[in-house]
């Protein structure tokens, strides 16, 4: 019986070059793995010519050649996948993850209720919308029978906490040491002048300096510099902005609950 199973298909492309798709990362997979031509032909069910032309698509496509070869014929030659080379494959395995991951989700939403396609569609690009995202690692998973509180490492000074379902955190793997984004909306973010916040219920608290602010008829938007290449930005009400002096250079804290930072894995 044929497998139904819907998949996709990653392909790279710049205007007036040849098509990169999984198959060509294969072989720069098996270049690696073999250090020559011909031996990666071989192995993935190609002629050398054919390789040799694949290899020569790949370098024309990149500023940085990703395969530095010496021609040997069909016996073959040395050749060497480069770190460009190697950062292509990695990157290409992180695009088809999540393309894979995101095409599931389609799939399971048409399977159950065709307008549950669109609403997955639209809370994927809520996501990549989200103003704050934030490369972080998991430095501790407190499990609860309904939901798990993750601790997760931002900078050497700032920590941020997420709460999510324990389903989530299940489903995720999250564990300690796990790579992960953290997306926080900037209607989420409130702020305090200064580098103090009485006592509140938000965990999270990231102070900064002022970088920039922009006005709105009825709201601004302030980013904070963090330091070590961080920002984080609000959105608050202009009145709100005049009245606790938030311009560039002043000091100011950024305050969110944990039910607020949403946690993705790349």
């Amino acid at each position: 019986m044929p497998d139904s199973t819907l998949k996709a298909a990653l392909t790279l492309k710049r205007e007036g070059a040849s098509r990169i798709g999984g198959d060509r990362i294969t072989l720069l997979r098996a270049i690696a793995a073999q250090g020559s031509i011909a031996g990666a032909a071989r192995e993935v069910g190609l002629s050398y010519k054919a390789a040799w032309d694949a290899v020569g698509a790949l370098n024309n496509l990149f500023a940085q050649p990703l395969v530095e070869a010496a021609p040997g014929g069909r016996t073959g030659g040395g050749a060497t996948v480069t770190p460009a080379g190697h950062a292509l494959i990695d990157c290409f395995s992180l695009l088809e993850s999540a393309l894979g991951k995101a095409l599931a989700a389609i799939d399971t939403s048409f399977s159950s209720a065709p307008n549950g396609a669109i609403n997955t569609l639209w809370s994927l690009m809520m996501q990549t919308s989200t103003r704050n995202t934030f490369r972080c690692t998991v430095t501790r998973v407190t499990q609860g029978a309904v939901s798990t509180e993750v601790d997760l490492a931002l900078t050497d000074g700032h920590t941020l906490t997420s709460v999510i379902t324990e389903r989530s955190a299940t489903d995720m793997g999250l564990r300690e040491g796990s790579e992960v984004f953290a997306l926080i909306k900037a209607t989420f973010v409130m702020l305090a002048a200064g580098d103090t916040v009485g006592q509140i219920s938000a965990c999270n608290r990231l102070t900064g300096q002022v970088s920039d602010r922009e006005d709105g008829a009825v709201n601004s938007e302030i980013t904070l510099d963090l330091g070590g290449g961080k920002t984080i930005t609000a959105i608050v009400t202009k009145r709100s902005a005049e009245s606790l002096g938030l311009t560039p250079g002043s000091t100011a804290t950024a305050f969110f609950k944990a039910s607020h930072v949403i946690i993705a894995m790349p």
